[in-house]
């Protein structure tokens, strides 16, 4: 009688790779948390676990009704959601033992029990910095960040793209100033979706809210403004709109555009968008969104932006900061879906050493020669024909073989072969790995 089997299957709302997507997926994650390191940013890793007390301190909605939340024991528990509430947990515990500013990276992985759909995962990673101050935060900062993004993307070589900022005070000087403070949620989440819907859509939209015909030819107008940056900035300067934190709004904008430059961002990557109005009841100065230009259908690969006070659940100090997060999990498949990235090896060894027919002294002193060097090496073992072991290094796309007999341990050399010309030549054995790395650059 057969035995009764398990499928081998995951969760649908999870990500898994075969090692030539996963090789691919961690040179990308690698290239952003080197980028983070290159400009000073520390890492921290804090627990998937939380208590569910501290972890939804701020939590409400759809949020809450997303987090996975258990008991074990006495304990309420969660899965973290996102890494920010965690981060401001852990600057808030630790305040007294951490140097302001407080810069920091963390690349892990969250959870959120959401609907699992196209791009969209239930377990996913988010690749954050956040700079915190203590009181204060300098305004120089919020032109580090986009040069931070800058720097991944161009390294990255996705295509080109646009980092789009705005400023929250801007946004609510300008809807104070027309009378609508009261409806400024309301009206900002229906400008945030005019990629989406389009002009006339919000214009509707604007309408069923109630909004006066006047101030909405002031709103599209406003949103519609274009030319340079510098001349965005004009037209603010121009608007007849007598309100403090608008006219606070327009300077930090114009200072941060100022400092993007010094910080060497190329003008034809960054534009002043006034649609731009995330983080609702979060940020309160510069915010960004970055959109890869080809694939705009994508949505923003890299958002973030300047918050009052990151810690106010916790403790009544007040710690400002600026940030940004990368969702590389959905970023990577739809790029990969879309074609923009491809997987090129199913293997990370650059050299594959096949000893025929001898012993093991002479073939790992071969490997061990070349790992040494920093070349990546690994050892065929099996008692195997030449023709599977070739088929093996081919199948994973190792662009060297290593081969050795008895001819080649009695006069000290191996037999290189290029996997990719097919040339094979007789090496020194103390000469294996400058070989190999002379034609790794021709």
């Amino acid at each position: 009688m057969a035995e009764n089997k398990i499928k081998p299957r995951i969760l649908t709302g999870f990500m898994e790779l075969l090692p030539a997507d996963q090789i691919l997926f961690n040179k990308i994650y690698d290239t952003i948390r080197q980028v983070y390191e290159s400009f000073g940013f520390l890492p921290l890793d804090t627990p998937v676990i939380e208590l569910s007390e501290v972890l939804l301190a701020k939590a409400g909605g759809e949020t809450e009704k997303q987090i996975y939340r258990f008991t074990k024991g006495d304990n309420d528990l969660a899965l973290r959601f996102d890494l920010t509430v965690p981060l401001a947990r852990y600057v808030a515990q630790h305040s007294g033992e951490l140097t302001f500013p407080f810069k920091r990276y963390q690349m892990s992985k969250v959870y959120r029990g959401e609907r699992p759909q196209k791009g969209r995962f239930r377990e996913f990673y988010q690749c954050d910095i956040d700079i915190i101050g203590n009181e204060e935060l300098s305004l120089v900062y919020d032109g580090e960040i986009p040069a931070v993004i800058y720097s991944i993307f161009r390294r990255l070589n996705f295509g080109k793209f646009t980092i789009r900022l705005n400023n929250r005070k801007v946004l609510n000087g300008f809807f104070g100033a027309l009378g609508l403070s009261e409806s400024i949620t309301d009206i900002l989440r229906i400008i945030d979706k005019i990629d989406k819907i389009g002009r006339e859509n919000v214009i509707s939209e604007l309408e069923k809210l109630g909004t006066e015909g006047d101030k909405i030819s002031r709103i599209m107008d406003f949103i519609s403004v274009s030319g340079t940056n510098s001349e965005k900035i004009n037209a603010l300067k121009a608007m007849d709109i007598d309100d403090e934190k608008f006219a606070q709004g327009v300077d930090e904008l114009e200072r941060v555009t100022g400092y993007m430059r010094d910080f060497g961002i190329d003008e034809d990557y960054f534009e002043i968008d006034f649609t731009i109005a995330r983080g609702l009841d979060y940020y309160t100065g510069t915010v960004y969104e970055t959109v890869l230009d080809d694939y705009r259908n994508l949505g923003s690969v890299c958002s973030g932006g300047r918050y009052d006070n990151l810690t106010e659940y916790y403790t009544s100090a007040k710690l400002p900061g600026i940030g940004i997060s990368i969702g590389l999990t959905r970023l990577f498949s739809q790029l990969k879906e879309a074609g923009i990235i491809k997987a090129e090896s199913s293997s990370l060894v650059k050299a594959l050493v096949i000893p025929m027919g001898i012993d093991m002294e002479y073939t790992l002193k071969a490997a061990g020669n070349i790992r040494n060097a920093g070349i990546p090496v690994d050892v065929y073992y099996a008692e195997k024909g030449m023709k599977a072991k070739m088929k093996y290094a081919n199948k994973l796309g190792i662009p060297f073989a290593v081969i050795i007999g008895e001819d080649e341990v009695k006069s000290n050399t191996v037999m290189l072969k290029n996997m990719i010309s097919g040339e094979q030549k007789a090496v020194a054995l103390d000469n294996i790995a400058e070989e190999i790395k002379t034609q790794e650059r021709m």
